[in-house]
C-alpha cells in the first residue's frame, strides 16, 4: 500500500485537573492527510485548507516527524503529505496533536508497522515540541490510540489506556487564539502544598470516576486549583460559560488544553445540546464568533482508509 488517507482526530488535553497527564480524543472534528511513501530521502508537503501553514518540513507540525522517522530507518524512503485541517490551528483541541500524531501513524503503516506504539507517540511529540516547546503527550496519546489516555511519564514514557463511560462532549471554540507556548507561560512555577493535595484528589477521583463509571465522581473530581485560575483570564466569558453549562445539567468541564476552546462532559445527548446552547447564549452576548461541536468520546483514534 503506496498511499494511505487519514482521519486525525481532535483531543481535549489535560481534563481539567490533570495538567500534561490527561486527555481525551473526540469524534469530531477531525484533520484529513494523503500520505505516500516517495523513493528519495525528502518530505514534500501540500495544503488542502485555508491556513497557510508552513510546507518547510522543518517548520511544520508533520514535516517534523517524518523527518525524524527518516532519520531512524536511513536509506532513501521519504513521504508526501496533503494536510486538509479542519481542526483550526490554535483553538485547543489538538490541531498540532492531530497532524503530528496522524503523521507518525500514517509513516508507520506505510512502512509495514515497524516501530510499536511508543515508539508512534514518541515520533509524534516531536510535533508538539515544535508547536508549543515541550514533548508533551496528553494529546497525541488519545489521538493515536482513542479514548482516554493517562501519561504516568514522559522519561520514560509510559502511557496507559483509562476505561471510558458513554459520555458526550459539548466544545465551544470561540474565534480567537490562545497561543499554547503563550499559555504555557503565564503559569505559575510554584504550587502551594494545599493546592496540590486537592489537585491530587481531583485526579485521583477522575481516573476512579472513568474506571468504576461513576459519572457523579467524574463530575466532583472536573476542578482544578492550579491551572485554569491562570489561564482562564485569556478567554472572555469563561465562567459564566462553565457556571450557566453545570446549571444546564452538564456533570463539568473546563479549558480544553490551552484553551480558548470550553468543554463539558454530559450524560446524554439531549444535557449537550442544552449546554451548547448556553455556550452560545455567553458568546451571542460578547459578540465573539464561535464554533460549536456536541460530540462523543473516539474510542479508535486515528484511522487509516486505503487510497488507489
Amino acid at each position: 500500500m503506496s498511499k494511505i488517507k487519514v482521519f486525525a482526530p481532535g483531543t481535549v488535553a489535560n481534563l481539567v485537573c490533570g495538567f500534561d497527564i490527561l486527555g481525551l480524543a473526540l469524534n469530531e472534528p477531525s484533520d484529513i492527510m494523503e500520505v505516500s511513501l516517495l523513493d528519495e530521502p525528502k518530505v514534500i508537503i501540500h495544503n488542502r485548507d485555508e491556513y497557510n501553514l508552513p510546507t518547510d518540513p522543518e517548520k511544520n507540525v508533520a514535516g517534523v516527524v517524518f523527518l525524524s522517522i527518516m532519520e531512524k530507518i536511513g536509506g532513501n524512503t521519504g513521504f508526501e503529505v496533503t494536510i486538509e485541517k479542519h481542526i483550526k490551528p490554535g483553538s485547543g483541541i489538538g490541531s498540532s496533536a492531530a497532524s503530528a500524531a496522524g503523521a507518525a501513524v500514517a509513516a508507520n503503516h506505510l512502512l509495514g508497522n515497524i516501530f510499536s506504539t511508543d515508539e508512534v507517540i514518541q515520533f509524534a511529540m516531536n510535533g508538539e515540541k515544535l508547536a508549543s516547546g515541550v514533548k508533551h503527550a496528553d494529546n497525541i496519546a488519545p489521538c493515536i490510540l482513542g479514548g482516554v489516555s493517562l501519561i504516568r511519564s514522559i522519561h520514560p514514557l509510559d502511557v496507559t489506556s483509562i476505561p471510558c463511560p458513554e459520555l458526550f462532549v459539548t466544545v465551544i471554540h470561540p474565534q480567537i487564539e490562545v497561543r499554547t507556548s503563550d499559555a504555557r507561560q503565564i503559569l505559575r512555577q510554584q504550587v502551594q502544598l494545599k493546592d496540590a493535595i486537592r489537585q491530587w484528589g481531583n485526579i485521583a477521583g477522575l481516573v476512579a470516576g472513568f474506571c468504576k463509571n461513576d459519572l457523579d465522581l467524574i463530575g466532583r473530581s472536573l476542578e482544578d486549583v492550579i491551572i485554569e485560575p491562570v489561564r482562564s483570564i485569556l478567554i472572555p466569558g469563561f465562567d459564566e460559560v462553565k457556571a450557566n453549562c453545570k446549571a444546564a445539567g452538564a456533570l463539568g468541564g473546563g479549558i480544553s488544553g490551552s484553551g480558548p476552546s470550553i468543554f463539558m462532559l454530559s450524560r446524554d445527548e439531549a444535557a449537550a445540546k442544552k449546554v451548547e446552547a448556553e455556550m452560545k447564549k455567553v458568546y451571542d452576548k460578547i459578540g465573539i464568533a464561535y464554533h460549536t461541536y456536541v460530540t462523543t468520546v473516539n474510542k479508535n483514534g486515528v484511522r487509516i482508509e486505503a487510497l488507489k
